[in-house]
């Protein structure tokens, strides 16, 4: 979630619930197979990154708003597939490939330390990157606040800026 979600805290924040469902969708679309007594094996089918990646190609295609949605929605099904080629399992490329894809040698384990690194890393990068680049539009980025522009500008207190200065989100 982390992973899918930073990076559109930077450009498009209205899409990050969408991006977030995208996220998870992988593992529930096998649940809703399964509900539908269509069983799919864990990082099967639902887990093909050439799928995810044909989902933003067709999303590239849309016109807006429903491009972005569904783009949204696959960049969220997108990093969870490649969140989950870090690991020691791996996932399929396509339906015409028995290998497993794997990134950086597949050495993460889920839910392990590394895996909690690799998100923050993401995170830690797109909050790095908002202090280079300001939101479209001069818009504003309400997951990276910047306390000490809010007090010069004369929207946040001496006080708002003492409490929040080391708060990152």
């Amino acid at each position: 979630m982390l992973i899918a979600g930073a990076p559109l805290a930077l450009v498009a924040p209205r899409l990050i619930p969408l991006a977030i469902l995208g996220s998870t969708a992988p593992d529930w679309l096998e649940w809703l197979a399964k509900t539908a007594r269509q069983p799919v094996p864990h990082r099967g089918p639902t887990h093909w990154l050439a799928a995810w990646l044909v989902g933003l190609a067709v999303a590239a295609l849309l016109p807006d708003p429903a491009g972005g949605l569904v783009a949204a929605f696959a960049w969220g099904g997108l990093s969870h597939v490649l969140g989950d080629a870090l690991t020691v399992s791996g996932v399929p490329f396509s339906p015409m490939s028995e290998r497993r894809f794997h990134l950086l040698g597949g050495r993460l384990r889920t839910g392990g330390a590394g895996e909690y690194s690799v998100s923050w890393g993401v995170v830690l990068i797109c909050w790095t990157l908002h202090g280079q680049i300001a939101a479209p539009g001069g818009g504003y980025l309400p997951f990276f606040p910047n306390w000490a522009e809010r007090y010069e500008q004369g929207t946040a207190t001496a006080k708002e800026w003492r409490e929040n200065r080391f708060r990152f989100f």
